[in-house]
């Protein structure tokens, strides 16, 4: 039996009504911010529970752009977690900004508790990732932005429709960046992101910013980028957003029945899952024994297993001048060594997830 990773052939296996949709569309010649995207930000917004969604062209240009719309730059720092993908680290540096490290707890979320010692008088932002779907500590973290007077931008492109304590990813702080690359829960065709606030002064910052600056066609206010959202994928958005919650549903139950099926074998250890979280699984994973021996049978006998990730951000080439050793975030350094990501999508069938119970079972039963 083969279990694959990726899910979009059965994410987009019957598309006729969309394929419809977007026949339409091209006749309109309404390319740029057409009005689908403006119906597909009216939607987000609603779905997250905010009042203005910002169209952009990834989830990294709506980190960006939530950190240029605070006017972070040389000299600031910003806060985040020191095992996030490289799109995190990557938006803060590219606008000059220091990254500051924070270790990440056994949730793979950031140690809200480890934060307050890394604040100092150039802490402009805190960014924490909602890494796999799950969140970390915002309550706690809200009150460290709120002593400080310093505002989180969530990083919540792993976590549409999560929750900390029944409040939703992206509700928390000032801004909060989403995602809709191929491979997250919901996804477009390309690179697709999204920016959702409650301010209204932040809003039409960013919807200049998105778009050159330019107020109208002839008249530019403030120097911006290329970032729309095409309102191509707009329409896949469109057609793909009123399944989210189903989506989201169908990864928790999954996840459980994973977490059921392998919390019985000794040699694999479930992560922490608070019971104020609700996890929607972009990512689903454990702590292994043998790790890199698991990795290897799995694949050999068709599951298609992860590591996310191998090897942390602090030690990737790019950051080794910032002079941080392994010691220096423990749990994340721990965790390279241990953690494997299994197939969870909303597309698996219970034939599909027992089997990869049964694999993980028969290969510690062979050791």
């Amino acid at each position: 039996m083969k279990v694959r990773y990726s899910y979009l052939p059965q994410q987009f296996r019957n598309t006729s009504r969309l394929w419809a949709k977007l026949k339409k569309f091209v006749k309109t010649g309404d390319f740029t911010l057409g009005k689908p995207l403006a119906e597909f930000e009216k939607k987000f917004a609603n779905l997250i529970g905010v009042k203005y969604a910002v169209g952009v062209n990834s989830g990294t240009d709506a980190l960006k752009l939530s950190l240029k719309a605070l006017n972070i730059g040389p000299g600031d720092e910003v806060i985040t977690a020191a095992n996030t993908f490289v799109a995190t680290v990557g938006a803060i540096n590219e606008l000059g900004a220091k990254i500051i490290f924070v270790d990440c707890d056994d949730t793979f979320c950031m140690n809200v508790d480890l934060i307050e010692k890394k604040i100092s008088k150039k802490t402009k932002a805190i960014v924490p990732v909602h890494f796999t779907g799950c969140m970390p500590k915002m309550k706690k973290l809200m009150k460290l932005s709120k002593k400080y007077k310093i505002p989180v931008i969530e990083d919540a492109c792993q976590s549409i429709l999560s929750s900390y304590q029944k409040k939703l990813s992206g509700t928390w702080g000032i801004t909060a960046a989403f995602s809709f690359h191929p491979l997250k829960n919901i996804n477009v065709w390309s690179d697709g992101g999204m920016v959702v606030t409650n301010n209204k002064k932040i809003f039409n910052k960013l919807s200049l910013l998105r778009n050159h600056g330019l107020v109208n066609r002839d008249e530019i206010k403030i120097l911006g980028y290329n970032s729309r959202l095409d309102t191509f994928q707009a329409v896949v958005g469109n057609w793909i957003l009123p399944k989210a919650k189903n989506i989201a549903k169908q990864r928790i139950k999954n996840a459980a029945y994973l977490d059921n099926g392998l919390s019985k074998i000794k040699e694999i250890i479930i992560p922490s899952r608070p019971k104020e979280v609700k996890h929607v699984f972009h990512l689903y994973m454990v702590f292994a024994k043998k790790r890199d021996e698991l990795y290897k049978y799995c694949l050999k006998k068709g599951i298609e297993t992860k590591i996310h990730y191998p090897k942390p951000i602090y030690r990737q080439t790019p950051f080794i001048k910032m002079g941080y050793k392994n010691d220096d975030f423990p749990v994340a350094n721990a965790h390279t060594k241990k953690i494997i990501s299994f197939p969870c999508d909303q597309h698996l069938n219970k034939k599909q997830i027992n089997y990869i119970i049964k694999t993980v079972k028969n290969f510690y039963k062979s050791k």
